[in-house]
């Protein structure tokens, strides 16, 4: 048995321990790290995210130490996990675009460096790419630009498909523009495209059960964050109703879908993850340009092809970067 002196020296020395960690901790810089979407989701994304900082002079629990925070798809919990963050207080916040906009309309001086698929001064994150002025700068993936692209290379995987649908998430203006983009694609080719909206994740099955029931044979699903984090549900309900689909990331096809072609979001962590070290470093946000991803990935899934009866076309398959058997 413990008496009551050992075990007040006990604690007391648990405490001292714990003081000298709070101090090392209180001793380094603090980064936000901040995403609408699920930790889950994430996980790939924040290891990414921790190699950029890596080379920029940071590793974690050494000389920086990041705070976690996710909104799990409801935006409406950011305000306070943005001003929960500032309080700490942080010396910048990293986020996805629901988050950074969610922390640029709650502080002008804390540095917020974003991570993207959208236009981020039609979104009004900053004056221009090259002079983002003000707080905020970070990197652009233009995932959603590509729509209209993903459209076409769906036509010619399944190029007997007269009617085809686009699943669209909630209602954001980088989605509003791929949607409009998409449909004016469609228009010009003549294509018949069915418009699917899904704004919490209880519309999924009614979703798919109605695109296929208006003779949809191929499905286009679309950017942002609430469909990507949802990307193994959408992908098992495209198996489930036997419907072909493209989608913006390999995170898609890497759970099973079909084919996809767009930027890596992992690079643009890896990317954000260096902007930030430089922030820390002194560098202000309203000098770093943003970054632009400017290559991008076709990711093919051969064995989901099968499964779906279909067979690429070869032109497809030269222009893969990866090709999953």
């Amino acid at each position: 048995m413990i008496r009551r002196r050992e075990f007040i020296t006990l604690l007391g020395g648990g405490l001292v321990a714990w003081s000298r960690a709070a101090r090392a901790q209180q001793s380094m810089p603090v980064i936000g790290f901040l995403r609408s979407t699920s930790l889950a989701f994430s996980v790939p994304l924040m290891a990414a995210f921790r190699q950029g900082l890596r080379a920029a002079g940071f590793n974690e629990g050494q000389n920086v130490a990041i705070e976690y925070r996710f909104a799990d798809n409801q935006l409406g919990r950011l305000p306070g996990l943005v001003a929960e963050l500032i309080s700490l207080p942080v010396a910048v916040i990293v986020a996805n675009i629901n988050a950074a906009l969610a922390a640029k309309a709650a502080t002008a001086t804390v540095p917020i460096v974003f991570a993207t698929g959208s236009d981020p001064v039609v979104d009004g994150l900053v004056a221009s790419l090259n002079r983002p002025g003000g707080n905020v700068t970070g990197v652009s993936f233009v995932s959603g630009l590509l729509g209209a692209k993903r459209l076409d290379m769906l036509r010619q995987l399944v190029p007997a498909a007269a009617t085809m649908a686009m699943l669209v998430g909630t209602d954001t203006l980088e989605e509003r523009i791929e949607r409009r983009d998409v449909e004016l694609a469609a228009q010009a080719l003549g294509q018949q495209l069915i418009i699917a909206p899904v704004s919490s994740e209880g519309e999924f099955d009614g979703a798919f059960t109605s695109i296929v029931g208006r003779g949809a044979k191929a499905l286009l699903v679309g950017t942002g964050p609430f469909l990507t984090s949802n990307r193994e549900r959408v992908v098992a309900l495209a198996a489930r109703h036997a419907i072909p689909a493209v989608y913006a990331l390999r995170e898609f096809v890497v759970v099973g879908g079909l084919m996809s072609y767009g930027a890596s979001i992992a690079e643009a962590y890896r990317q954000a993850g260096f902007y930030a070290g430089r922030v820390l470093k002194g560098e202000k946000p309203a000098d770093l340009p943003v970054m632009q991803s400017t290559k991008f990935e076709l990711v093919i899934s051969l064995k989901t092809a099968k499964a779906h009866g279909l067979d690429v076309p070869p032109t497809l398959l030269a222009r893969a970067d990866e090709v999953i058997e």
